[in-house]
């Protein structure tokens, strides 16, 4: 699957947080989680986290549909992630699902880890969450543990030849 013109992928910057942030807010409210999602937690969170590693948009017409966060996990991470593995997140309109957005955010993501010279993204799943869950095997992630409520996966990155 291919993603459909005129949506376009690319790095995020500062001005993206409003768009975003609509988009998370529309995934929070969907998962009724409590999780802030205004554009001053998503300008800190995603695209200006110290931890950053890549954060991609998906872009169309109307504005930002989508995006995926890669940070570096470090020591005392919130989501106790194996340091000096990769953190992912992904969020994208509920009405703009099974458009290769996703393929795309991830394909773009990938890059930016082989670069960083990471071996392996994990990512942290709510146990209910069959949609994401579905959205990362298909990726390539398996999952490799379960605690309280959550589902964690992980996909080797393979170095860049």
């Amino acid at each position: 699957m291919t993603l459909a013109d005129p949506l376009a992928i690319r790095s995020a910057r500062p001005g993206d947080e409003t768009g975003m942030s609509s988009v998370l807010t529309e995934v929070l409210r969907d998962w009724n989680s409590a999780r802030p999602g205004d554009p001053q937690h998503v300008l800190g969170a995603y695209v200006s986290h110290p931890d950053r590693i890549e954060c991609a948009v998906c872009e169309g017409p109307d504005g930002i549909v989508g995006f995926q966060s890669l940070r570096l996990a470090v020591p005392g991470n919130a989501y106790e992630v194996e340091p000096g593995w990769g953190i992912i997140g992904t969020y994208v309109r509920l009405d703009m699902g099974r458009r290769g957005i996703g393929q795309a955010l991830f394909a773009h993501n990938l890059r930016a880890a082989q670069a960083a010279g990471l071996s392996w993204i994990e990512a942290t799943i709510g146990a209910d969450n069959l949609r994401a869950q579905a959205y990362y095997d298909a990726m390539g992630f398996q999952t490799y543990r379960t605690d309280d409520g959550a589902v964690r996966k992980r996909c080797a990155v393979l170095p860049l030849t």
